[in-house]
């Protein structure tokens, strides 16, 4: 069995270069704990999910670079990381994952400004007079 295996995760704007190896469950991200890293509790959340899912809460540490876009970008990226990870470490993962859908990548990016709009969609404020 290798010590690291490897995901990358990504969500919006947001890059995740996930390290899944044995340990006690410890996750780690950008040289901080995950319980300073992320305020909300949802968001470690949707961290854990793939190894809740997977049962392997405390098998594996997880070491994670993520930079770009916002937290919840991040936490997604980092979730599809650790689940690409977990492919790496044992196949027999793929069944629990993808149906949980976290082995899909989110398509879903932020729409372009258009000319003569002030943003995406929003149109100047019209006045009659």
């Amino acid at each position: 069995m290798a010590d690291k295996f490897y995901g990358t995760g990504r969500r919006k704007k947001s890059v995740a270069r996930v390290y899944v190896m044995p340990g006690t469950g410890k996750i780690t991200i950008n040289k901080r704990d995950i319980d300073e890293y992320f305020g909300l509790e949802t968001l470690k959340v949707i961290v854990r999910q793939p190894l809740v899912a997977t049962e392997t809460v405390d098998k594996f540490d997880v070491l994670v670079n993520v930079h770009g876009g916002g937290t919840t970008g991040q936490a997604g990226a980092i979730r599809h990381g650790i689940s690409r990870a977990l492919l790496q470490a044992d196949a027999e993962y793929r069944p629990t994952l993808k149906a949980a859908g976290f082995l899909t990548r989110d398509p879903r990016m932020k729409e372009r400004k258009k000319y003569g709009l002030k943003a995406a969609r929003r149109a100047p404020q019209f006045s009659k007079r």
